[in-house]
Formats: C-alpha cells, structure tokens, sequence
C-alpha cells in the first residue's frame, strides 16, 4: 500500500513549520482582525511598524492614488515625484546636517547601505585602509548578513557564524540594568564605556575603524534599552576625534517612535550616516532609508559620482508615495504630541502594574517604545531558565486574550532572560493605553503561573 504524506495546511513558508498563523483579513485604528471577525488589539504595531494604525484613510487613498499613475520606475533611467518629495520631506531643511535619502526597501538594506556608503566614502576621500565597522553586543541591525555581521543578536548570527564577516568587533552594549555595576552611577558607567570603545579603537588601530554602528534606543534585541546620559556625545566625540563615521541605526526607535521625530535629537548629536524604515512608511508599502551627512554626499559627488550599490526596488514609487503621506499626517497632525503624552501614561500604567510585581526586573524606554523585563528574582535579577521559553508563553497568553505584543529571548545576554516589548500606534488613546497593560498584566501572571515546578 502506498502511504501519502498528510496534505500540508499552507503553501507559505511560515516563520514556525509546525503551525500555520491565524488570518488576518482587515483592520481599524490600532486593532487587527481575524478571520471569524475576532479583534486583536495591536500593542507592537508588529515588530514597531504600524505607526498609524491600520487602514488610515489618507494613506490608503494615496496609495490608490499614486497606483493609478505610476506604479515603477527604475532608478537608473528615472526619478518620480513621490521620490522626490519624501526626500525633501525629510532632509530638505537638512537636519543634523543629513542632506540627502536614499530609499530602498526595508531596514536590513537600509543598514548594509549605509555600511557600504561608509566604506565607499573613505575610498573616495583617499583612506581606503579603513575596513573596520565597531558594534556593540546585544545590538540588532538586520537580518541580512552584512547587517547580521554588525548586530550583536547571538542567537541570529549563531547558525550563520561561519558567512560573517570579520570586519565587525562588539563592545559592551549601554544597558544599565544589565551591565552598570554596583559601585558605578551613571557617569562612571557612561566613562567606562567609552574608555572601552576608545581601547577598541586602538586596538584595531583607529586609521582602520570606519564607523561605530549603534541604536539609539535599542530594540527587540535587549527591549527598548535608553542609553545612560552623556553616551552618545562621547561616543561622537570619539569618532570624532579618530575620523570615523558615526552610524545610527533607527530602523526601529526612529521616525517618532521615542517622541522625536529622530531618537538622536534627545542625545544633543547627530549621525554621519541613518537608517530608518519602519516607522517611515508605517506598514502601508515596504520601504527604508539611508539618510546621508552633507559631508559624505560632496565626499562621492567630488569623487567617483556615484554610490557603487543599488537595488531593483529602489525609490519605489508607491513605497515613497505611501511614506510620504505617513509623515506628513504624523506632522499635520500633531502625533508626537501624542506619542509623549500616551508613552509617559504608558510608562505610568506599567509602573502602576508591574513596579512591584515580584517578576519584573526593569520597566524601561521612551515614547511609545516600553518594555518590561522578566525575571526570577528581583534581587540578583537572575533570568528565569531559558529552556521554559517564558516570552513565548506570554505571547500566547497575551494573544488568547486578544493582545498583540513583542516579546522575546535572549535579553541578558543573546541566551538568558525574558522582555515584553510595546509599540502602540502613535494614534493610541489612553484606554487603549489602559487595556493594553490591563491585558499585559494577565497575560504575563498567567504564564508565570503555568510554569512547570
């Protein structure tokens, strides 16, 4: 008898091979529907995408709009109008000195974009010997392996080690709860982490560094980790001080997100070289960015005229159409507002619910960017054990109850510990601010509870 392997339930590749996800069939505001017409209240905006919520009119209809125009057109034969005014809308006052965009398609790209326009630029100035790109550990720049190279996700970069390039070195991440020792306030931790990347400078000889590659305010990786005071204008100083580029990454905290337009207009520097993409179109098309230093723009114009890198998608019409009007309804409508409003009552509800709770190590961020950390014990912040996968329960349980959140692995160092992290719509109001941790609060107590003893 011939034995015929069971049907399979999806022709998609999904990111588990053993479960197929739940449809999504429509949305409203910050809440996403389910097949059946079950209403999820969107806590994460996905991975801190969905800036605006979902199906908002005015981008919805430009999308439409600019669809029934011009749907491609490659970049080398021509340029589009949308293109063109996202750039101006976004560098045309030339903020922190950044003076041009280049648009790709996501945040992956945008990093290993702005790596590479890093090396180019030290070809073209006549310094070609600087190859070395400096991270930090706990980091997360993209799943790409140029950008995998230059994260610090162990877990990520653990089954692709041996394809990565060795043109990356790490130093210790700006994470206070984990890293800041007892006997250290925040200046000395801030000192000590600077003296650290000064001796990786030297190390690596600082004529050979070409750029220091951190998040403002990190991401998935560690949960939402601010840095300590005074951080980022010493770590500009010493870029500064050796030649090197400083390259933010804000395909995560940036484009609002923290309350400001950009994170690093709340550390009083600015980044030779950004990526941004999520909350630049918010969901609505697929696009990301580099955002380039005047410098660096004269540095290829004066030189060989042009970036030696590209892509098919590049200034996709639609994408930059769809962004374009993201940001100006998050201008027009006064949304940052809203995001420091609904973050500080955010940070207040979770304070309120979890600032005793006998499992929660850290409540932490900006804006509308929070996270919670778990542990086992409050005193010696052990992680719980990481075999019990306790992020992935509250995620179930979360979502049982009609909440999407983020959480994840790893957050003490790439193996150990447990966060949860947020990133409400900037549209959020403050009962769904309430609901949210309301939710949370349950989500997170019943998968504690459940925990084999």
């Amino acid at each position: 008898m011939t034995h015929l392997a069971p049907p399979r339930r999806t022709r998609v590749l999904h990111r588990s091979s053993r479960e197929t996800p739940p449809l999504a069939v429509g949305g409203h505001g910050v809440w996403i529907v389910e097949a059946g017409g079950r209403e999820v209240l969107d806590a994460s905006g996905g991975a801190a995408v969905s800036c605006l919520g979902h199906q908002h009119p005015r981008v919805v209809e430009a999308v439409q709009r600019q669809a029934g125009q011009l749907c491609y057109a490659h970049t080398s034969f021509f340029s589009n109008a949308p293109a063109e005014a996202l750039a101006e809308e976004l560098v045309g006052h030339e903020p922190g000195g950044l003076a041009q965009a280049y648009f790709v398609a996501g945040g992956s790209e945008a990093v290993e974009a702005a790596l590479k326009l890093a090396r180019q630029y030290f070809i073209e100035i006549g310094q070609p010997r600087r190859t070395r790109f400096i991270a930090r550990r706990q980091s997360y720049h993209g799943n790409t392996l140029g950008a995998l190279s230059a994260g610090g996700n162990a877990w990520r970069r653990a089954p692709y080690a041996p394809l990565l390039s060795d043109a990356f070195s790490h130093v210790t991440p700006a994470f206070a709860y984990r890293e800041m020792r007892e006997d250290e306030d925040e200046a000395a931790f801030t000192a000590r982490l600077a003296a650290e990347l000064e001796a990786e400078f030297q190390r690596l000889g600082p004529d050979n560094v070409a750029a220091f590659v951190a998040e403002p305010v990190v991401g998935a990786t560690a949960g939402c980790v601010p840095a300590p005071a005074g951080y980022f204008r010493a770590v500009r100083e010493i870029c500064d001080r050796h030649g090197a580029l400083l390259i933010l990454d804000e395909v995560m905290s940036g484009m609002g997100r923290t309350g400001t337009l950009h994170a690093w207009e709340q550390e009083g520097i600015a980044p030779d070289l950004q990526a941004i993409a999520k909350g630049l179109g918010g969901g609505y098309q697929s696009i990301g960015a580099v955002l380039v230093s005047g410098a660096i723009v004269d540095a290829v114009e004066q030189g060989s005229g042009a970036f030696q890198h590209g892509h098919t998608y590049l200034a996709h019409p639609v994408a930059c159409a769809a962004a374009l009007e993201v940001q100006r309804t998050i201008r027009e409508e006064n949304l940052l507002a809203n995001v420091v409003a609904m973050g500080q009552r955010l940070e207040r509800r979770l304070t309120e619910r979890f600032g005793n709770h006998h499992h929660v190590g850290d409540i932490r961020g900006r804006g509308l960017f929070r996270a919670v950390e778990l542990v086992a014990d409050r005193t010696t912040k052990d992680p719980f054990d990481p075999a019990l996968k306790l992020h992935a329960r509250v995620k179930a349980e979360a979502f049982a109850r009609g909440l999407a959140c983020y959480p994840a692995g790893g957050t003490a160092d790439g193996r150990r510990g447990d966060h949860v992290l947020l990133a409400p719509p900037y549209i959020v109001a403050p009962h769904e601010v309430d609901l949210i941790v309301e939710r949370l609060g349950e989500a997170v107590d019943a998968a504690i509870a459940g925990l084999p003893r």
